[in-house]
């Protein structure tokens, strides 16, 4: 005798005690299904005017349909839409784009930005201690590079740094930059230098 069981458990039973019902399994994919539909204007990442794609039903339905960019692939929508396209045929605008070379001045501006932004700034090291309270592993060039392109997003090259030997002690510093002399110095500075602070974690 079949019948038909309705939840989740239907599969689990075996094939002899019950006969699924197949409208049961037919109408699982519905809600997956995409929509063709035919874009009466150009969308970008979708299609040029007059294509059909298939979209999923939500997006039809609350942003295309009510803004009439698109209607449902039928008869006599394709119809009027290739009648209208036939009337009516908008220009393609082609977006051209400009590259302008930067310019000596513009670079100058750059670095002139960016030594502003060094000085100014104070970069805040979090190191871990012995028991004696001293700093367990000494902070090298190559790790205030690293901080200083994560903190103040200015890449330097190591070689601008003057550090003789790695700071190896808790508290604030003042390291040297080596900067060209291009780049003009602020009113009352003698040098370019990068505050440093280097605390417990």
């Amino acid at each position: 005798m079949a019948y038909l069981q309705y939840g989740r458990h239907i599969l689990r039973r075996g094939s002899d005690q019950i006969l699924p019902n197949p409208l049961f399994f037919a109408a699982q994919g519905v809600r997956y299904r995409k929509l063709e539909v035919i874009l009466t204007t150009s969308i970008d990442k979708l299609g040029k005017a007059g294509e059909t794609v298939k979209v999923k039903p939500g997006f039809f339905r609350n942003h295309l349909m009510p803004k009439l960019l698109a209607v449902p692939n039928i008869d006599k929508f394709a119809y009027l839409i290739s009648e209208q396209r036939k009337i009516y045929q908008p220009k393609e605008v082609e977006e051209v784009k400009i590259v302008v070379p930067k310019t000596e001045e513009d670079r100058m501006k750059e670095y002139q930005t960016a030594a502003r932004r060094l000085d100014s700034a104070k970069l805040v090291l979090r190191k871990l201690t012995t028991k004696d309270n001293e700093v367990r592993e000494p902070v090298t060039k190559d790790e205030i590079v690293a901080e200083v392109a994560r903190q103040l997003s200015v890449r330097i090259e190591p070689e601008s740094l003057h550090l003789p030997t790695p700071l190896a002690a808790f508290g604030e510093f003042e390291v040297p930059l080596r900067l060209p002399r291009s780049i003009p110095l602020p009113d009352g500075k003698l040098q370019w230098a990068l505050k440093l602070k280097i605390r417990r974690k």
